[in-house]
């Protein structure tokens, strides 16, 4: 009986150390993959800078755009904004094959 016992020992732990094949497939369930969305309602549109009318000295004018929000789009209006740093500027977001890009400030 002993020596089935370790006999059997012996054959679990060999196989312990073995090696392991693993198999697996996925189905996709409609979650798009991370950083990928459809492709925005419509183009933004186009509002121009009031000239002349900055709130002050060294603002910007920052486009509207379109941005992700869960499964769809929110739209944010045109806006005055001041450069969080010397040097910065600008850059607008954008939709690119199938990938949205966020916008923000970047160094010059």
């Amino acid at each position: 009986m002993k020596s089935k016992l370790l006999a059997l020992a012996l054959l679990a732990g060999s196989s312990a150390f073995g090696a392991r094949v693993f198999l697996g497939f996925g189905v996709g369930v409609g979650v798009p993959y991370p950083g990928y969305y459809a492709p925005p309602p419509v183009v933004a549109p186009y509002a121009y800078a009031p000239y002349g009318v900055a709130p002050g000295v060294g603002y910007s004018w920052i486009a509207p755009y379109y941005y992700p929000v869960g499964a769809g789009w929110g739209f944010r209006a045109g806006y005055w904004a001041r450069p969080p740093y010397a040097g910065a500027r600008w850059v607008a977001p954008r939709y690119y094959g199938g990938r949205y890009y966020a916008g923000g400030w970047r160094r010059r």
